[in-house]
């Protein structure tokens, strides 16, 4: 679902405002999600915090979306996808990710995952590092002024991915048709750990989102 905005000083200065409320807001969950895996307090105490949630959520859940976020587009070229597992303010599954778009076309960002991401001990998820890259390779396609749909994502696990600070980055490499070719990987800070190709397609008669209202 796309909801359009007007492009004006005064629509985004409300996207900001409404990011520097329901951004803390998700932050403080992650760190809830983060705190409920690794605490060892006495039941009683857990069984408290599970009321307290109850409640929290209970007041949250007063007056919602009927459905999923979708994307909020205040204008082509501009969207707003806050419901985003990778990039969304307002999704405490997301680590979140910042990316940066470099003049050469390169699409990168720094960031930090935790325990909610570990997969083998002390380690990223290898499904995790799929969404991040998939998320960040289309990014660098969109950037490029193409756009398509992921048809194929490889990726080569070079080495396992610690938790901790981590960097990501994508680029295009070519364009053939409907098909965009996109590389890129993830690293930390002794190299790169995974290694990612895709092939993102744009489908016979799909129009891109930004492009009607």
């Amino acid at each position: 679902m796309t909801r359009y905005l007007e492009d004006t000083a005064t629509e985004r200065l409300e996207a900001d405002e409404r990011e520097g409320l329901y951004g803390p807001l998700a932050e403080a969950v992650r760190a809830l999600v983060d705190a409920s895996i690794r605490t060892e307090v006495d039941d009683h105490v857990i069984r408290q915090a599970t009321a307290d949630l109850e409640r929290i959520a209970g007041h949250l859940r007063a007056h919602q979306l009927p459905g999923s976020y979708g994307v909020h587009s205040e204008a082509p070229g501009r969207r707003r996808t806050w419901g985003s597992p990778v990039i969304g303010v307002r999704n405490p599954i997301a680590p979140p990710l910042t990316l940066q778009h470099a003049p050469d076309g390169l699409v990168w960002s720094e960031f930090r995952v935790g325990t909610a991401y570990e997969g083998p001990p002390g380690r990223l998820h290898g499904g995790m590092a799929a969404l991040i890259l998939d998320h960040v390779l289309g990014e660098a396609v969109s950037a490029s002024g193409h756009w398509g749909l992921t048809g194929t994502l490889t990726l080569r696990y070079r080495r396992g991915t610690p938790l901790g600070r981590l960097r990501t980055e994508a680029r295009i490499d070519r364009v053939e048709g409907r098909k965009a070719y996109v590389v890129g990987s993830i690293a930390d800070d002794e190299g790169i750990t995974v290694e990612a190709e895709a092939i993102f397609i744009l489908p016979k008669g799909y129009v891109h989102p930004d492009a009607t209202a």
